[in-house]
Formats: structure tokens, C-alpha cells, sequence
């Protein structure tokens, strides 16, 4: 309503609405109706507003998702079926191997480390279980996988030593997958654009993973920034044969 010359006032005598209806859905008391989006942005000359809006409130009950959930079999098995409902599948991880490319020991000690963090469900098993067979649909289909990941995954910690040196050489071996392209972002790179870990699905969705819970983006203009972020870190990204020497200076690293 800024760029509105009605009132608070006005634009609820004109919708029909009691005086404070405007005030509560200003200051977020109260989540509007898609109807009253509709009428909010007809009233206000702001058509173009519509979809944003209404893809913001239909995603703000879903958005935030306990990590107690995220990491149980039955969230995974959510994901799972996202995964096989999209045709590109594209992320970004600052520090740990992505999820689809993960070895099953690696995936245990991420899992374990996360269900410990926040107390929830003791499923680890079930959950392991599921991360590895979502992995299927790698090998599924005609979808197309695009991953970048910083530098330090490669140096970051999980479990052992040993499972490191296996992690990275089955990361190293997914450079020449003909479905699968991975890029990996140079410690020296130069900052772009302010990204943390993510994962969009097509266009359509994104999931944001926070220490407390996994933020899904529906709404477009947002989904945008995603994109226009993805394809930034792209073009710093080493690949092919150099991601591969990355990958090997890495393993080298590990004590043997």
C-alpha cells in the first residue's frame, strides 16, 4: 500500500472490512485470505502483486520445518518425493557434501551429528536408509543434477579419516557422470553474492536449511535471487578435470 495514496482507513471502508483488518495484516497479526489479496491488490492498483503474495502465504505455515522432522525418514521421504517430481535439481553447500552424493557412512555421521543437536527422533537407521535410497534417482529418469560446493567440503571433518578419503573418491568419481555436473568454488574465490547452503528444484521451489529449521521458497521474485545467486557461483566454479585435481589434493591431505 506505499506506493497507494489510500489510508489504512480507506482501503478497509472500501474492501468492507472492520477498521483494523488493515493494521492486523500490516504487522503480520493476521495471514490474509487469497481472496483478500485479490481485493488488497485490485483496491491498491497492484495486479502484478497477486502471485507473489499469495505463494508467500500459502507457504507460511509449510516454510519452517522443525529440524526434528527434517532429519526423520518420514521428512526425508518428503524430499524424496520432490526429487522425483523435479527435472533439474540444482545446489549449493559451503560445507558438507550434498545429500544425493553422499556415501552411506558419511550420511550416517551428518545425520547422527544433526538428530544429537537438536534431540530429535532417534531414527537414525530409518533415516539413513532413506537418504540412500533417495540416491536412486540419480540413476532414474531424464532429470539433471547441477551441485557446487565450497572448497572446504572437501576439507570439512565428517566422522574419520577414513571416511573422508572414501567420500572424496566417490565425489571424484561423479566429475565424469554424464548426469550429474559438480563444480567446486575455490577458497580464493571472490565474494558475489550472500548464499548459504540450498537446493532448488527447477524453478519452483528452494530449501534454505538454518540451524533450526528448513526454509521453503515458493514464492518467484525470491526463487529469482536463487537462481541469479546459483549462476553467479557457477562461473567462479573449477570443473571437470580441475574439480578432480581439487578432489585429489584433498584425499592426499588425509593421513593415510
Amino acid at each position: 500500500m506505499l506506493d497507494s495514496t489510500l489510508t489504512g482507513l480507506e482501503l478497509a471502508g472500501l474492501a468492507g472490512w472492520d477498521n483494523s483488518k488493515v493494521s492486523r495484516y500490516e504487522h503480520g497479526k493476521q495471514t490474509p485470505t487469497e481472496q483478500d489479496i485479490h481485493t488488497w491488490c485490485a483496491l491498491t492498483n497492484a495486479p502484478l502483486h497477486v502471485a507473489d503474495l499469495i505463494a508467500t502465504v500459502r507457504n507460511v505455515e509449510a516454510a519452517w520445518l522443525e529440524w526434528k522432522r527434517i532429519q526423520s525418514h518420514n521428512a526425508q521421504k518428503k524430499t524424496a518425493k520432490v526429487e522425483t517430481e523435479s527435472k533439474l535439481i540444482r545446489g549449493y553447500d559451503p560445507d558438507l557434501i550434498p545429500g544425493l552424493l553422499q556415501t552411506r557412512e558419511y550420511a550416517t555421521e551428518v545425520l547422527r551429528e544433526c538428530i544429537q543437536f537438536v534431540g530429535g527422533p532417534d531414527d537414525l537407521t530409518a533415516a539413513v536408509a532413506v537418504r540412500i535410497e533417495r540416491q536412486q534417482v540419480l540413476r532414474k529418469g531424464m532429470r539433471r543434477f547441477h551441485f557446487l560446493i565450497a572448497e572446504q567440503a572437501l576439507y570439512t571433518t565428517v566422522g574419520s579419516d577414513e571416511i573422508m578419503v572414501s567420500q572424496l573418491e566417490h565425489l571424484a568419481a561423479q566429475v565424469r557422470s554424464s548426469r550429474v555436473a559438480l563444480g567446486i568454488i575455490p577458497r580464493t574465490a571472490r565474494f558475489r553474492a550472500p548464499v548459504t547452503n540450498f537446493l532448488m528444484y527447477d524453478v519452483r521451489q528452494v530449501q534454505v536449511e538454518t540451524v533450526s529449521a528448513e526454509l521453503t521458497i515458493t514464492q518467484p521474485r525470491e526463487v529469482a535471487l536463487y537462481e541469479r545467486a546459483f549462476q553467479i557461483l557457477m562461473k567462479q566454479a573449477a570443473k571437470g578435470e580441475a574439480a578432480r585435481e581439487m578432489i585429489q589434493i584433498a584425499v592426499a591431505a588425509r593421513p593415510t
